[in-house]
């Protein structure tokens, strides 16, 4: 097993992001989590830190110098540290200088940055996604330099394409991604564990499925649903016929740490829940929770062209070597989520 005190996290304000910065700092890991200079989304990670004690003291320690905030309190050994650090920045001396100021040394990366994920215009924005090749291998350089033992890089259901239905997502299914997006992370895990495995250090490939939780984007299905029917509205979908898998962020968070603390190197880890419900009854317990009585337009929509039937991660390998099972059941997570967006809509 893989002590692990210090870690460093880019895509840090980002749901999955989001909720692994809670679940180490909950857990008394140290942690410096990276964000994009300016980032209106800083003000998640502060709030994640209050949420991290019994009764969190924002007092306790605060110190901010235009580079670097570190908020502490004095219920929980993890301190957080915010440090301003765009993808281009991380091949920069100057982003290793403040991550040891800050951290001496760390003992993970997580890799969670990444440009052009929604739309389909960005995920096939070849130069752009090109670029996050170039950004997750100087991710691996930082994390040799700052001495890390295990590099952990976030991949997606996307480097599969689409796989026939009742076929689980596995480290040895085929992989035939079908836009610039699901070819980049591809590259980036493969490329990355080369490099890793040249430096010297553990790498591992987390290729996520479908999560949802607090921080969401408003564009996910799971999301608008639920902002559409706390604003009292009629929302509207496919047919639901899908069989999906869906995962809760604070089990993806764990699953991460898992992966990190206990992995083998060299593994790609589909990572879901390893079960699949017909999109439909997903909806279904979404409208209980957030508004029982409003009517759903399922069947509405058209499927979207080169619609994905079925997605499911086989999860048996990750779950041999690291010991993670889901703790949330779909209904758990979604009413927690649900209880969060209302008291955000207040």
């Amino acid at each position: 097993m893989r002590s692990i005190k210090t870690a460093v996290i880019t895509g840090a304000t980002g749901m999955i992001g989001t909720a692994l910065t809670q679940y180490l700092l909950s857990q008394g890991i140290t942690v410096a989590a990276c964000v994009r200079p300016g980032s209106a989304r800083i003000e998640r990670l502060v709030e994640v830190q209050k949420a991290c004690g019994q009764q969190p003291c924002m007092e306790a320690s605060q110190q901010i110098d235009g580079d670097k905030q570190s908020v502490s309190t004095e219920k929980t050994s993890g301190t957080l540290h915010i440090m301003e650090a765009d993808l281009e920045d991380l091949g920069t001396e100057s982003t290793c200088e403040k991550l040891c100021a800050a951290l001496g040394e760390a003992d993970a990366l997580f890799h969670l940055g990444w440009a052009g994920t929604f739309g389909a215009a960005a995920r096939n924005d070849m130069p752009l996604q090109n670029k996050n090749i170039g950004y997750t291998l100087d991710a691996v350089k930082l994390a040799k330099k700052l001495g890390c033992q295990v590099f952990v890089g976030a991949g997606s259901q996307a480097e599969y394409g689409r796989v026939p239905a009742g076929q689980k997502l596995s480290a040895t299914t085929p992989a035939f991604p079908e836009n610039g997006y699901g070819i980049a992370k591809l590259a980036a895990g493969q490329m990355s564990r080369i490099m890793s495995e040249e430096l010297g250090m553990s790498h591992i490939w987390i290729r996520i499925l479908s999560v949802y939780g607090a921080w969401d984007t408003e564009k996910t299905m799971v999301m608008s649903a639920i902002d559409t029917l706390l604003d009292g509205g009629r929302p509207v979908f496919s047919a639901g016929e899908q069989l999906w898998d869906y995962l809760y962020a604070k089990d993806a968070a764990r699953a991460l740490y898992l992966a990190a603390a206990l992995g083998k190197s060299g593994s790609v880890y589909p990572l879901g829940s390893g079960q699949v419900r017909p999109l439909k009854e997903y909806i279904e317990s979404i409208r209980k929770e957030a508004n029982p009585s409003a009517e759903l337009g399922i069947g509405e929509l058209p499927y979207a062209q080169n619609q994905v039937m079925y997605l499911c991660a086989d999860i048996e390998e990750l779950t041999k070597d690291t010991g993670f099972v889901p703790e949330y059941t779909f209904e758990e997570g979604v009413r927690e989520t649900v209880a969060w967006r209302m008291e955000r809509k207040k």
